[in-house]
């Protein structure tokens, strides 16, 4: 057939013969796409493993069945009649660019199904390797795109890498970023300091909400605002950030507020007012306690207040500030929302221009933001309110319309 074409022209038999190729090509690579993948494809929906879905989401196959057509034209250019040294030396050196391009991407796509199916197990929020990941296929492009020049350019790597030292400056400048990254991603996963999950804030940045995603160069973070931040890994490593993890773990969440009350408002309580707080039976105890303590060192002293009036100052006595504070103490004690097992304090803080403080210091039994909030405010209302029984007054700043003056 070949000579036959040879008698209408010299150069049609080898124009039919390199058809015949790139047809015999498309045909390889027709029944890989069209048949193999179907197979594998249904195969894969119909096992109960999930490595195998990875590997059809990231289209592995797809892109391992481009090297059909090209193994076919590197295979097959050397059988064609005729063909010219340096032609076929040009396809062989293209063609085989071409596979290596493709098996880099190939390489890439098999990382990044790893990577899914790594993440599909649980415990890898607690060591997320998407940063070496990325770090492999980094160095998969570098060695691609070295092999990738070296067969088009039809010489040995080793000739290129003998030039690369005198690029080892460039490339420390190019990739700087990259080489930072890479030691605060060692650093920040063998040292467990950040997990996808993890609520962390990042003032630097504006950033405060839950880690959506470690990467090599960066971490995303999604803010309670729903933005999303984006922080350099290696920032995380040379500034200070707060991870509030361990509040999640420990399974509780601190409360840590204060009640501001009016310093004119504090005294001793006297017998009525005594009386009215035996209505509460959380103070029951408290009181019965203080009662007996405060009677014997009294009566150890030896006032006559018969005679000497006066000498009710030397007499200890309870105040109503100590009494509200020993309520809400106990208060919390008993509060089905709050940690007995954790810290719980109700102090008095240092007096200031705004009154004196009793801060409430506990933890509640869930770290929900919205449970945690509706538990505070439920036990800052219940104080609020009833500060009063006990002859307090909260301390506020006045209003303009306190100092209005009536029109006469």
């Amino acid at each position: 057939m070949l000579e036959q074409l040879a008698r209408y022209h010299p150069a049609l038999p080898d124009i039919a013969a390199a058809l015949l190729l790139l047809l015999v090509a498309w045909l390889a690579y027709f029944v890989a796409t069209r048949f193999l993948l179907v197979v594998v494809r249904s195969l894969a929906k119909r096992s109960t493993q999930t490595w195998d879905d990875a590997l059809i989401h990231n289209r592995v196959g797809e892109k391992l069945a481009q090297l059909v057509p090209a193994f076919v034209i590197y295979s097959g250019v050397g059988l064609l009649p005729h063909i010219n040294e340096t032609v076929s030396a040009v396809v062989t050196n293209v063609t085989s660019a071409y596979m290596l391009v493709v098996a880099a991407i190939t390489i890439i796509a098999t990382l990044n199904a790893a990577n899914d199916i790594y993440e599909s197990n649980p415990r890898a929020r607690q060591r997320p390797i998407k940063g070496f990941i990325q770090l492999l296929q980094l160095a998969v492009v570098i060695l691609g795109a070295l092999l990738f020049i070296s067969a088009l350019l039809d010489q040995s790597p080793v000739l290129l890498l003998s030039g690369f030292g005198a690029m080892t400056a460039v490339l420390l400048l190019v990739f700087k970023d990259t080489l930072l990254s890479l030691v605060a991603s060692v650093q920040l996963t063998a040292q467990d300091m950040v997990r996808v999950g993890d609520w962390i804030e990042v003032p630097q940045f504006g950033a405060d909400g839950d880690v959506v995603d470690v990467e090599l160069h960066t971490i995303k973070v999604q803010n309670w605002d729903k933005t999303i931040t984006t922080i350099p890994t290696h920032r995380l490593i040379s500034d200070s950030f707060k991870n509030w993890r361990g509040m999640s773990t420990a399974g509780g969440r601190r409360i840590k507020r204060a009640l501001y009350l009016d310093a004119s408002s504090i005294h001793f309580m006297d017998a009525d007012e005594l009386q009215r707080c035996k209505r509460f039976r959380l103070l029951d105890e408290y009181l019965a306690g203080k009662e007996d303590e405060l009677g014997v060192h009294n009566r150890e002293l030896g006032s006559d207040l018969t005679t000497n009036p006066d000498a009710v100052v030397n007499l200890r006595r309870l105040t109503n500030i100590g009494t509200f504070r020993a309520y809400a103490w106990r208060y919390l004690k008993q509060h089905p929302n709050i940690r007995q097992d954790m810290t719980l304090l109700v102090r008095q803080l240092a007096p200031g221009p705004q009154g004196i403080p009793i801060e409430l210091y506990c933890f509640t039994t869930t770290t929900a933001w919205g449970e945690y909030e509706d538990i505070q405010a439920d036990i800052f209302d219940h104080l609020l309110a009833i500060v009063s029984e006990f002859g307090l007054r909260l301390f506020q700043q006045p209003a303009g319309t306190e100092f209005s003056i009536k029109q006469l």
